[in-house]
């Protein structure tokens, strides 16, 4: 008697057919993402002179590339990525929280776990990241991607309000600020560097929140 049929083998031709086509659906998205991104961390070449643009769209941010870790001289500081909120309470009055670590809730989310989400080890990050990348000192946007870096940054920093019910019941987060508290590395014990210890503080302006990214509308 033969063995009873399994796995793709076991279905209907009809059903065949639609398992062959959605692996081949994710085989292109696959073979598309790839594709990007290796172009995007490429040499300039042609590809990449004519399609840039489309390239850096589909990139950024969620997809960007650090290549820090690998760097001669590696990071040595620690940047905490901090946000407070101008809030209407569900009486009408008005009040701004304190400063909320988004880096700190990150980080005891992270200690201990075996299994980190991606979200709590690089979402933050990188949007501070990208946000630093394209402004300059003044917060004024230093490119085309400024707005983007903007909006990403502010997305997050709502939705971790939201979640945290920062505005309590019934009240309405009206405008944000954000900063980093950016603090070096202690130098080792045996070397001779002396650093100091001092925080030093980046501030953003307020940001008022579109009509969609209150009450629960941020995406």
């Amino acid at each position: 008697m033969p063995d009873p049929r399994s796995g793709v083998a076991a279905l209907s031709p009809r059903y065949q057919v639609v398992a062959a086509l959605a692996l081949a659906v994710v085989a292109v998205a696959v073979c598309v993402h790839v594709g990007m991104v290796f172009l995007h961390v490429a040499p300039s070449n042609t590809v990449t002179k004519t399609h840039g643009e489309a390239i850096d769209e589909y990139i950024y941010p969620e997809f960007e590339q650090n290549w820090k870790l690998f760097a001669p001289n590696p990071l040595q500081q620690n940047i905490a990525v901090q946000v407070r909120a101008d809030v209407r309470t569900v009486d009408g009055a008005a009040r701004t929280t304190g400063w909320f670590d988004l880096s700190a809730q990150d980080g005891r989310g992270i200690d201990g776990n075996l299994v980190p989400s991606h979200t709590q080890q690089n979402e933050l990050r990188r949007a501070w990241d990208f946000y630093v990348g394209s402004h300059d000192s003044e917060d004024r946007s230093a490119g085309p991607r400024g707005p983007l870096a903007e909006t990403y940054l502010r997305n997050i920093v709502v939705l971790r309000l939201e979640r945290g019910d920062a505005a309590g019941r019934g009240g309405v987060i009206e405008r944000v600020q954000v900063r980093s508290r950016t603090t070096n590395v202690p130098a080792p014990e045996w070397g001779t560097d002396k650093v100091t210890s001092k925080p030093v503080y980046r501030v953003l302006p307020w940001w008022p929140l579109p009509a969609g990214e209150t009450e629960g509308g941020a995406q």
